[in-house]
């Protein structure tokens, strides 16, 4: 849902709300930003009748000299000092007021006599009956949130107690793992349900599925079963098959019948990587809804590391779905002892790829992706599909972002290399810094401000610093080894315009990910709810994440720099100056201020 406020003395409201999370900017003209120490937030709820000042974290050093991890403060007294906010402690389905109150003056004697600007949203319901339902967890075990309530410790640390272990649980996955349970629970008797996973490691799903069977529900689970394992070799220990082992160990343990089972073993150097579930309802075998996304069933992948479940509830998407994973379940594909090279093996990899490729055209321009929903299934030959993925955002009219797993594709870098500081503004989230590698011939491109292009990637507070509590990360609470942060893949193409497209499912936008691996992804376009909802959990993300690899940065590249500047609130309106035309922060408003708004 998109509002904006009324113009008062200067000053308007932008607000896009999601399910959790709601985006705000203000839009302020320069007799407005003159003397301006920033807002004081309220906020009404009327459904428990509530109102009160949101909580700040940034202090004024005037006031609070030497704050520490204890101190908690409201920004009636420590304002808001940014032209864009948000609020992520929202609840769904609900009305809230905002009231942004412009502060002038000193610190020590604010002058609170301007008059406030207030708008009025609504969030998205968690579940609904729409046709696209999306459960992002919270993705940012990270965080000073949850230093503060469960003291860096592991979910299932000894010294919680049982309440708290599962408030930390629940914390952490937010609904994403009850969203998947229901989707199973939706299944009745005579239903069928046809799912597809690379991770099949979380317990309570095959459990849940095992009771689907119980209740008469026709279950089919297609798993990665890939003999991928390597022998001990030059000193170095044997690598078990992965995630083999485990996904048999969680069948065995969840007593799960060998005749609801499909191994996809074929092709054991690529990885079966969906993440999916089709409902087939009733005796006329008409499939109906699919769950997808990109939440490996493991319990980092629910709890640690970022993910996204997307619930989707339309017949002809469902269909092709289906008739994707009656492919998936032959094990097409050259076999294991048997060499891709092969004329053998190639023979039996063409039939997979042919028969991917059959199931439907897909969309190889922007003029070809219809609005609605569009499933893209690979593997699949040529690179077609993802050149359309960088034209979407290369050819932006506004702003795009993307989130990326394995760091960013060398055609992504090749078409971007050249964007200048006026062409589309562009936000990559990555799992990691984007650096040179040491083992590589090619040229390294770093895409940078110059290009119009921010990126943040996964980092956390190492050492304390006044009121910022050292974080831990989701490896050192025991639920992710390999991506620890940015695990969703999902790319948002002027989110907030009139016609948003939003690409979303398993896939890394990588060559592998096109070419080599099953995998699925979906193209909705038009659909401004979908897009809200991924855009403020973006944002969200984003600006978790920015912080966080700055402050990395300064202190990697200059350890001995103050940064008080940047970690107190200014003491005057020079923070204002931030948001000159052609600055980043100014980007940012104006995403929102041209904002399409239906009705307006």
């Amino acid at each position: 849902m998109r509002s904006k406020s009324a113009m008062v003395d200067g000053f308007q409201v932008f607000a896009v709300t999601g399910v959790n999370t709601i985006s705000f900017a203000i839009a302020a003209d320069a007799p407005a930003r003159a003397g301006l120490l920033g807002f004081a937030v309220e906020r009404a709820d009327p459904t428990e009748n509530e109102r009160f000042f949101m909580f700040g974290f940034k202090v004024f050093k005037s006031l609070v000299p030497q704050p520490d991890e204890t101190l908690k403060v409201s920004t009636f007294q420590h304002p808001v000092q940014s032209l864009v906010w948000d609020d992520f402690t929202a609840k769904p389905d609900r009305d809230y007021t905002y009231t942004f109150y412009p502060l002038r003056g000193k610190p020590k004697n604010i002058d609170r006599s301007a008059t406030p600007i207030s708008i009025t949203v609504h969030t998205e319901p968690l579940f609904s009956t729409n046709e696209h339902d999306i459960f992002f967890n919270r993705g940012v075990a990270s965080s000073q949130a949850y230093v503060r309530q469960f003291g860096n410790k592991k979910p299932d640390d000894p010294t919680l107690s049982r309440e708290e272990q599962e408030r930390a649980f629940q914390w952490l996955t937010r609904e994403l793992d009850e969203a998947i349970l229901r989707f199973i629970r939706a299944a009745q008797a005579g239903d069928a349900l046809r799912c597809c996973f690379y991770e099949f490691r979380y317990l309570p799903v095959a459990q849940e599925l095992k009771k689907a069977i119980d209740r008469g529900v026709d279950v089919q689970i297609i798993c990665d079963g890939k003999d991928n394992g390597l022998p001990a070799r030059d000193g170095n220990p044997a690598v078990a098959p992965f995630p083999r082992q485990d996904n048999l160990a969680t069948i065995k343990k969840a007593e799960l019948p060998k005749t609801s089972i499909v191994l996809r073993e074929a092709r054991p150097n690529v990885i079966s990587h969906n993440k999916f579930m089709v409902l087939v309802k009733g005796p006329g075998s008409t499939a109906t809804e699919v769950w997808t996304g990109s939440t490996n069933l493991s319990l980092g992948g629910i709890s640690g590391q970022t993910n996204v479940g997307h619930w989707i509830r339309n017949q002809d998407v469902a269909r092709q779905y289906l008739a994707y994973w009656d492919v998936m379940s032959e094990d097409l594909g050259a076999p294991k002892g048997v060499s891709g090279a092969s004329a053998a093996g190639k023979a039996k990899n063409a039939e997979l790829l042919d028969r991917v490729e059959g199931l439907a055209p897909v969309p190889t321009s922007l003029a070809g992706i219809p609005s609605g929903v569009t499933p893209v299934f690979s593997p699949r030959r040529g690179s077609a599909v993802l050149k359309n993925y960088i034209e979407l955002v290369d050819a932006a009219e506004r702003f795009s972002a993307v989130t990326l797993a394995f760091g960013v594709n060398r055609k992504f870098k090749d078409a971007l290399k050249d964007n200048t500081i006026k062409s589309p503004l562009l936000f990559l989230l990555l799992e990691k810094e984007d650096v040179p590698n040491p083992q590589s011939t090619s040229e390294f491109v770093r895409l940078k401000a110059a290009n119009n292009i921010y990126q943040a990637f996964g980092a956390f507070i190492r050492n304390p610093v006044y009121q910022w509590a050292r974080e831990t990360n989701a490896r050192a609470l025991s639920l992710n080894s390999h991506v620890v942060y940015i695990h969703s893949k999902f790319l948002l193409r002027d989110p907030l315009g009139a016609d948003p497209i939003v690409v979303t499912g398993s896939a890394n936008f990588s060559d592998a990910s096109t070419n080599d691996n099953d995998e699925n992804m979906i193209l909705i376009r038009g659909d401004l709810r979908v897009a809200d909802i991924y855009f403020t959990e973006f944002n969200r993300l984003f600006n978790h994440y920015y912080f966080r690899a700055v402050m990395e940065l300064v202190l990697r590249n200059r350890p001995n720099a103050n940064q008080d500047a940047s970690l107190f609130l200014a003491e005057d309106d020079s923070w204002t100056q931030k948001y000159k035309p052609g600055t980043l922060r100014s980007k940012r408003v104006e995403v929102f201020t041209h904002m399409a708004i239906p009705g307006v």
